[in-house]
C-alpha cells in the first residue's frame, strides 16, 4: 500500500485513526496492538506478483526479523559492554546483514558469477521484500544501542510498534527508539487532538501535491530521455542530456520530499512527531551541507553506526578521507546492488573528501568562502551529475546484462552532458514549443526549491517535526505572514492544492524509495 492511493487515503488511514481514537480510554497497549495489526496489514497489502494469490510470507518475514532482534536486544541489555555481549552483538549484526544481503545482493552476485564462470546455470529469482533495508538498519541500530546500555526493557508490543509503525515503515525516516517509544508510552495523541489533526492533514495534502502534481509530471520527461539513452536509437543531444538530469533531479526531490511530508503528516494525525528527513537540500552551499539536509536520518545512521565506528576523524587526515569514502560507497551499495549505485556512492564520497580538504585549505590560508549563490550553484551541478548513475540504477535487476545496460545509460547521458555528442538542442523542431514549455516548468521548480520556504518552515509554529528548529534558517524570529495557521484563508489555500492534486490523480505511481 502506498500513500498516494485511494485505498490508503480513503480507507486505511481513516479506519486506523478512528480505531486508535476509540481505544484511547482502553489500556495503552491495547491501542498499541491495534496500530501493530493495522501496520502489518499495511505492509501485507503489497503483493509482488498480483497474478498469484496473496500469501503471508512477507508479513511473517518482518515478524520473524522483529522477534529475533527483540530477543537479541533483551540479551544485550543484560550483558552490555561485556565480551559475551560483544559476541552476541556481532552475531546479531551479521545475521541481519546476511538476511539483507541474501535478498538484496545474491541475485546480483549470481549474475556476475554466471557472466565470469557460467555458474550458476539458472539465476535465482529473488523478490526483494518491501522496506527490508529500512527495517533491518533500524534494528541494527537498536542492537548496537542495547549493547551500549542505551535502551530500556521495552515490552514486545512496544518494540513491534517501533519497527512496524506504518508511516515510516516503507521508506523511512529511519527513526530511533529514543525518539519514538517515549512518545507512544506518554499517550501523545490524547493531547491537543485538533492541532494534530489539522497539522497532519495539511502535511498530507502538501506531500500529495508534491508527488502527484510535480514529481510525476517531471518523471514523464526524465523517463523518456533515460529510456532513449537505454535504447541507444541515437546519441542524446547536449540539451537532452541536461534536461534528463535536471528533470530527474526535480522528480526525485519532490518525490522524496512528498513522501517525507506524507509520512510526517500521517504520524502527526496520531500525535507522533518524526525526525526531519528532508530539509531543502538543493539550498545547500556545500556537499557537507547537502548531506545534512538530504535523507537526514540515513546520514545520521551512516555517521553514528558506520563512519564513527570506522574511526571517523580520530585517526588522522588520511584515515578520515578513507572513512568518508568507504562510508559513502557502502551507503551507495545500500541503495541497491550494482555498478550504478556504487558509482553514485563513490562520487559523493569523493565530493565530501574534496569539500573537507577545501575547508581545511581555506581555513589554513585565510581564504574567504565563495559567494553563497555561486556555492549553491556549484553544489547543485555536482549533485545533478551524480543523479545520472543513480537513475541508471533503475535498469539494474541483478544480472550482468542489466548491469551492462546501466553502464551504457550512464555513459550515454554523460556523453551528452559533457558535450561529447556536440552542443545541439532539441532534435525534433516540431515539438520545440512543447519542449521549451517543459524547460520553463523545470526552471520554475528549481527556483521554487531555492527561493520558497519548505514544509516544516511553512508549519513551523506547530513544531511539525522533532528537530524542526535545528537549522539556522528555521530560527526566523517573528512569525511570518506566509506561515500556516488554521484560518479560512489558509484552509482555502490548502483546499485548492488538494483539488489541483485530485484533478491529476488519475494513476497510482510508486515512490522512488518504495522498494529499497
Amino acid at each position: 500500500m502506498i500513500f498516494n492511493s485511494y485505498v490508503y487515503l480513503l480507507l486505511f488511514l481513516p479506519i486506523t485513526l478512528i480505531g486508535y481514537l476509540l481505544l484511547q480510554r482502553a489500556p495503552l497497549r491495547v491501542a498499541f496492538g491495534w496500530l501493530v495489526l493495522m501496520s502489518l496489514a499495511f505492509y501485507g497489502w503489497w503483493n509482488p506478483d498480483p497474478s498469484k494469490p496473496w500469501t503471508p510470507f512477507y508479513v511473517l518475514l518482518i515478524l520473524g526479523s522483529c522477534v529475533g532482534n527483540y530477543f537479541f536486544g533483551r540479551y544485550l541489555s543484560g550483558h552490555k559492554l561485556t565480551a559475551k555481549g560483544k559476541g552476541i552483538l556481532t552475531l546479531g549484526v551479521v545475521a541481519n546483514l546476511g538476511f539483507l544481503g541474501y535478498y538484496k545482493y545474491a541475485g546480483f552476485l549470481a549474475g556476475l558469477s554466471q557472466a565470469a564462470t557460467g555458474f550458476p546455470h539458472d539465476l535465482p529469482h529473488i523478490v526483494l521484500p518491501l522496506a527490508i533495508s529500512f527495517f533491518t538498519f533500524l534494528q541494527i541500530a537498536y542492537l548496537v544501542d542495547a549493547y551500549r546500555g542505551e535502551t530500556e526493557e521495552y515490552h514486545f508490543t512496544d518494540y513491534l510498534l517501533f519497527v512496524t509503525f506504518f508511516p515510516h515503515l516503507i521508506a523511512g525516516p529511519l527513526v530511533h527508539h529514543k525518539e519514538m517509544l517515549p512518545q507512544f508510552t506518554k499517550g501523545t495523541c490524547r493531547h491537543r487532538l485538533w492541532t494534530s489533526l489539522s497539522v497532519g492533514l495539511t502535511y498530507l495534502i502538501l506531500g500529495l501535491f508534491k508527488k502527484v502534481v510535480i514529481a510525476d509530471n517531471a518523471a514523464s520527461i526524465a523517463n523518456a530521455i533515460f529510456g532513449l539513452a537505454a535504447r541507444g536509437d541515437r546519441p542524446l543531444t547536449f540539451l537532452e542530456g541536461w534536461a534528463g538530469a535536471l528533470t530527474y533531479a526535480i522528480q526525485l526531490y519532490f518525490d522524496f520530499s512528498g513522501y517525507s511530508d506524507m509520512a510526517i503528516g500521517s504520524a502527526r494525525l496520531f500525535g507522533i512527531r518524526f525526525p526531519l528527513n528532508f530539509h531543502s537540500p538543493y539550498k545547500a552551499d556545500s556537499m557537507v551541507e547537502f548531506w545534512r539536509r538530504w535523507h537526514m536520518t540515513l546520514s545520521r545512521f551512516l555517521r553514528d553506526y558506520l563512519y564513527i565506528p570506522l574511526g571517523g576523524n580520530r585517526k588522522g587526515k588520511a584515515r578520515r578521507y578513507v572513512n568518508l569514502l568507504l562510508t559513502m560507497v557502502l551507503g551507495g551499495i545500500w541503495h541497491g546492488a550494482g555498478f550504478a549505485f556504487l558509482l553514485w556512492g563513490l562520487l559523493h564520497g569523493l565530493y565530501l573528501c574534496v569539500n573537507h580538504a577545501w575547508f581545511a585549505f581555506r581555513k589554513k590560508h585565510g581564504i574567504k568562502a565563495l559567494p553563497k549563490p555561486l556555492a549553491i550553484a556549484i553544489t547543485f551541478i555536482l549533485v545533478l551529475i551524480a543523479w545520472v548513475p543513480f537513475r541508471a540504477g533503475a535498469f539494474e535487476h541483478g544480472t550482468s546484462g542489466s548491469t551492462t545496460q546501466a553502464i551504457q545509460v550512464t555513459k550515454n547521458v554523460f556523453s551528452a552532458m559533457f558535450g561529447l555528442n556536440g552542443f545541439g538542442g532539441w532534435p525534433d523542431k516540431s515539438a520545440y514549443v512543447a519542449k521549451n514549455s517543459h524547460a520553463l516548468r523545470a526552471c520554475l521548480c528549481i527556483l521554487a526549491c531555492w527561493l520558497l520556504p519548505n514544509t516544516q518552515q511553512f508549519l513551523r509554529r506547530y513544531s511539525p517535526a522533532l528537530d524542526a528548529g535545528s537549522f539556522d534558517d528555521n530560527r526566523m524570529g517573528k512569525r511570518r505572514w506566509w506561515q500556516w495557521r488554521p484560518t479560512p484563508t489558509w484552509f482555502a489555500f490548502t483546499l485548492i492544492l488538494l483539488l489541483v492534486t485530485l484533478f491529476q490523480f488519475d494513476k497510482v505511481s510508486e515512490f522512488i524509495y518504495f522498494q529499497f
